[in-house]
């Protein structure tokens, strides 16, 4: 599959530039300094859709990720080999000018402006390249893809940083969500210090605003924390099997 970039609708790039304006609103302050170098990096602008071709070739230099081109959710082996092998799965089609506050399955817009800025921390690109490996090792086991799948939720999706400038956001769930960026940084919500043993005892939730988010003190750290996960996820296995 390839973006099919000669087909978006005027529709499409006036649906881009009125989330990537809001976004770009809401998020100086907000969003992590590694996010927002990010978007500057692989030059994201609101009067154009980024493609993909550009993208890959700004990425590549940096982190040596680019980007996939999937038609909407994949299979959990699918997605995750393509994780292992440095490629982040985008879709290319947008949500409609009534769904632009709120579409349940991720469309470009969530995929690119939400995740793709990140690729471009190294340590970020080596957290995922390092689950995927564990979850393609229990690829058989739905428990074990279920609590990666957690750790996928509360990190990638709706994660959140203490930068240098202080609490921040790099979750590309929130990232892409005006009503969350403001949201998850408010006094309603508990944040919690990063722990993939309470993560992984955490089922997600997809149709409210999270109710628990925790902070992680370094994209290092994340990435220090795979092993970790590996071991907690082998134990939870071998424990489920015996049940």
């Amino acid at each position: 599959m390839r973006q099919e970039y000669e087909k978006y609708t005027e529709e499409d790039f006036k649906v881009w530039q009125i989330l990537f304006d809001r976004q770009m609103e809401i998020l100086p302050g907000r969003a992590s300094k590694a996010y927002m170098d990010g978007i500057e990096a692989i030059n994201f602008r609101s009067d154009t859709i980024p493609e993909f071709n550009e993208v890959n070739s700004l990425l590549g230099g940096i982190t040596g990720w680019n980007l996939h081109v999937v038609a909407g959710l994949i299979p959990n082996k699918e997605f995750f080999e393509l994780l292992e092998n440095q490629q982040f799965p985008s879709s290319t089609w947008f949500r409609k000018m009534e769904q632009i506050d709120y579409l349940e399955e991720p469309d470009m817009f969530h995929d690119v402006f939400g995740h793709v800025p990140l690729l471009t921390d190294q340590n970020f690109c080596k957290f995922l390249k390092g689950l995927s490996k564990i979850a393609l090792k229990h690829i058989d086991s739905e428990w074990a893809i279920e609590l990666i799948s957690r750790v996928y939720w509360y990190t990638v999706e709706f994660g959140l940083i203490e930068d240098e400038e202080g609490l921040r956001i790099y979750g590309a769930g929130i990232l892409s969500s005006a009503g969350e960026s403001v949201y998850c940084l408010g006094n309603k919500p508990q944040r919690v210090p990063y722990s993939p043993a309470e993560i992984l005892a955490t089922p997600y939730i997809k149709d409210k605003f999270q109710e628990k988010y925790w902070v992680i003190n370094s994209y290092k750290q994340l990435f220090n924390s795979i092993e970790e996960i590996a071991q907690l996820v082998e134990k939870e296995v071998a424990l489920h099997k015996t049940e």
